[in-house]
């Protein structure tokens, strides 16, 4: 204790009104540097229980960091396949080729559409004919009975379900459109079960967050206990209540400095272990995908949100803890 108390003063003292302003701001700060550096020694000092706690803290951590990492990279996969969407419009057969070629450039210029490609009926029989084999049963027709088709890819902003749903009701309106198909059923489940990860998400950040919260606090109570001797002690040589109080609000925020890199280095092992299997999945499917973990806005975003619960944590258990206890002078 007298390493994590030591080269205390007393506030209001003669000595210290007799320091400058300047000196007073440096005193202020080399206490503080003094005692953070303390609280990290008491840490090292009990080194089996403060792994075990940091660990479970870290593993605690862990599992919401993990599904802000997985929503992360599903939202990533959900917006390339959104932004590959595509509308099947199969225009009338009664139409002209100047009237087809004026359509289409109608729709080129719609504000909603990036691309716009013609499959003519032509084109259409003879992949057909190549893809099913019955060339000759083909020969026999004696007309095309294939439509012509416009395939519509709508730009990023008007890629989503609803928003593609909605500019296909509004070309099926045109006179020259027969019917159109956008097959959104399956972009309608995702974005619904991405929604309810999101919830499941934030529901587990606060239970999780409360139980870190529980941990610290218990942890610093058990340490205040321990200590009770030399808090009394300390008391009664004049120390004030926030002096006594914070190597224990900074031994909360160590905890949580060291929880937070024990989830940020957990959901790196795990990104690099399934890198490979995802690799093998999506080569299969001919596409380019691969797993991208915390950024380094993120990575801090993480351990300032576990640095601020273990301060809480230690907050709320000290500042109750210490005014209880008081010297005996009987």
């Amino acid at each position: 204790m007298s390493l994590l108390f030591g080269h205390r003063t007393r506030s209001g003292g003669a000595h210290q009104r007799k320091l400058g302003f300047i000196q007073k701001i440096i005193s202020f700060f080399v206490s503080h540097v003094r005692q953070w550096l303390m609280a990290l020694g008491s840490i090292w000092r009990d080194t089996l229980p403060s792994i075990l706690t940091i660990a479970v803290l870290g593993l605690s951590l862990t599992l919401p960091a993990t599904l802000f990492v997985v929503v992360k990279n599903a939202e990533l996969v959900e917006q390339n396949w959104q932004n590959a969407a595509e509308i099947s419009v199969f225009l009338q057969d009664d139409l002209t080729d100047q009237q087809l070629n004026t359509f289409v450039t109608q729709i080129e210029l719609n504000h909603k559409v990036e691309k716009v490609q013609l499959v003519s009926k032509q084109q259409a029989l003879d992949e057909f004919e190549q893809l099913s084999g019955f060339g000759s049963a083909l020969d026999l027709l004696e007309t095309n009975p294939l439509p012509n088709v416009l395939v519509v890819t709508p730009l990023s902003d008007f890629s989503s379900a609803n928003a593609a749903a909605d500019l296909l009701i509004e070309l099926e309106q045109m006179r020259e459109v027969d019917f159109g198909k956008l097959d959104i059923e399956w972009l309608k489940r995702l974005n619904a079960l991405l929604s309810m990860v999101k919830d499941a998400m934030s529901s587990l950040i606060v239970i999780l967050c409360l139980s870190v919260i529980l941990i610290v606090g218990n942890t610093i109570r058990l340490s205040i206990v321990n200590r009770r001797d030399e808090i009394e002690v300390l008391k009664l040589v004049g120390a004030t209540d926030r002096f006594i109080q914070r190597p224990f609000l900074y031994t909360g925020l160590w905890y949580g400095f060291f929880a937070g890199m024990i989830a940020w280095f957990s959901i790196e092992i795990l990104i690099w272990y399934l890198s490979a299997s995802i690799q093998q999945i999506t080569e299969l499917y001919q596409s380019e995908f691969s797993l991208i973990g915390l950024s380094g806005s993120e990575m801090f975003g993480l351990l300032g949100l576990s640095m601020l619960l273990g301060w809480f944590g230690s907050y709320i258990v000290v500042r109750q803890q210490i005014k209880q206890i008081e010297p005996d002078l009987g």
